[in-house]
């Protein structure tokens, strides 16, 4: 039977759930117990300060009416946050705020010693990278990767206008979310540190703003579980107003992390926050990850990047020359551009090279001996491909470890992911098939052979294996 308390809080939670989404009815009133009933107090306990501030900031006034609906107008809110004492192992301390107009942060709470319950760990401690209140949020954003650095050309335009529309009016334009994708090293990190410096620019301390990669959202995530501290890690991120998730194609495989992603990226678009997010290929085109994530993407305003053509990788060349107090001749500047074409940073990698033998050498650089510096970039060899490289590109692409591949396992996915791998050793290496197998799991070089043939044929008539074995090949060159 439910005493007095469970049964106010529960007919509280039913007006609740017809007034706010699913979703902020789960994350946001569901952890809540409630403690007690005395004199008209109603106790809540909260997991934490980042929840407690969040109610406060944003739902008091619609708790206020539900309980003043159910206990009467004289009503009172209370919080209640536990956390753990090392100075005192086995108790943890509970503090009690007052809510609604008393429940100002800074104000002096009511400290109560209790027991702690079995299993619970003692002072867990943040996550690194995780702040405390939204004032300490770090927008962890580069001050030379801004609008005035990055350069307008055919190659970039829609995504420029659409990145520069979405800083004036985060979250509240039709490009909410937005999605960059193209080739590595097209300006995909510029463009969405940009919008977040512009944004900071324009409204101050008013937006939250937080740029992350995907690889360090996943580490903060496998953190947060290892800590148990899963909650805190959500709530930190439903804090943030307009956030930037850089190469989301690195959550492929990592499905507890493409969960949690999945429900702060709903969250965050039904709160009206800005989501920014980055790829190498167009949603379309990702592997390894789920439908419902993938949905989300393609919800975005996509806008692409591809290679710059020659009048903006001059524009390019003569900014950075600029930049670096060193101005090349023009004629240099051109020569670059007209033999220097796949990306930005080989663009940059000459321009470092030329302007760091100039410091050296205190003299100015001829254009014969630039010429010579060209050509020998331009014509400079690959790094040899290994088989134990390409052993960890595919085992990284499905997700699996490298050990998985050469062992014995009969699994469908590792049995794949194996004969994939040995078809790329046999394409990109010049080792004999005899060695190929040894090294992938001791097999004989007709299971190689066979592999090779199989892979080949499915790749010619199953179009997603085509996707999967043309996007392990770009990865495998470019580690070249």
């Amino acid at each position: 039977m439910r005493e007095n308390h469970e049964v106010v809080w529960y007919n509280c939670l039913q007006v609740v759930k017809d007034i706010i989404p699913d979703v902020v009815f789960q994350t946001w009133f569901q952890p809540i117990k409630p403690v007690k009933l005395e004199h008209n107090v109603l106790t809540l306990q909260v997991p934490n300060m980042f929840f407690y501030e969040y109610l406060e900031e944003h739902f008091i006034e619609l708790l206020k009416k539900v309980i003043r609906k159910e206990i009467g107008s004289e009503a009172k809110l209370e919080y209640s946050i536990e956390f753990s004492d090392n100075s005192n192992i086995g108790k943890s301390k509970s503090l009690r705020f007052p809510g609604g107009d008393g429940g100002k942060i800074g104000l002096q709470p009511v400290i109560e010693d209790k027991p702690l319950p079995v299993g619970t760990p003692v002072n867990p401690g943040l996550i690194p990278g995780i702040a405390k209140r939204r004032i300490d949020i770090d927008p962890n954003l580069s001050p030379d990767k801004n609008f005035d650095n990055y350069i307008e050309g055919k190659c970039n335009q829609v995504a420029r206008s659409v990145g520069l529309a979405v800083a004036k009016n985060p979250g509240t334009t039709s490009f909410n979310p937005m999605f960059i994708y193209g080739e590595s090293s097209l300006g995909k990190t510029h463009l969405a540190q940009a919008i977040g410096t512009e944004i900071k620019q324009n409204f101050g301390d008013k937006k939250v703003v937080l740029y992350v990669s995907a690889q360090q959202f996943q580490s903060q995530y496998v953190e947060a579980a290892k800590k148990n501290m899963r909650n805190e890690f959500i709530h930190f991120y439903q804090l943030v107003d307009v956030l930037i998730i850089d190469d989301v194609q690195d959550f492929a495989g990592k499905n507890g992390t493409q969960d949690t992603f999945f429900h702060l990226f709903n969250f965050l678009h039904q709160s009206g926050k800005q989501l920014i997010l980055t790829s190498d290929r167009a949603p379309s085109e990702i592997n390894g990850i789920n439908k419902r994530l993938i949905s989300r993407f393609k919800w975005a305003m996509t806008a692409e990047l591809t290679a710059p053509d020659y009048e903006t990788r001059l524009a390019i060349l003569r900014r950075k020359a600029y930049q670096s107090g060193k101005m090349l001749d023009d004629k240099i500047l051109q020569y670059i551009a007209e033999n220097v074409h796949s990306n930005i940073r080989e663009l940059e990698g000459v321009m470092v090279s030329l302007t760091a033998f100039a410091l050296v050498h205190k003299d100015d650089i001829t254009f014969e001996y630039a010429k010579q510096k060209i050509d020998q970039f331009v014509r400079k060899p690959k790094v040899e491909i290994s088989i134990k490289k390409i052993l960890k590109i595919v085992a990284d692409y499905f997700g699996i470890q490298p050990d998985g591949l050469v062992s014995k396992s009969r699994k469908r996915e590792i049995v794949q992911a194996r004969q994939i791998a040995m078809y790329c050793a046999k394409k990109f290496t010049n080792s004999p098939l005899t060695s190929i197998g040894i090294e992938i799991g001791t097999k004989n070089h007709a299971t190689v052979l066979y592999s090779y043939k199989t892979v080949e044929n499915l790749a010619q008539t199953d179009k997603t294996y085509r996707i999967y074995i043309d996007d392990i090949e770009k990865r495998i060159l470019a580690s070249a």
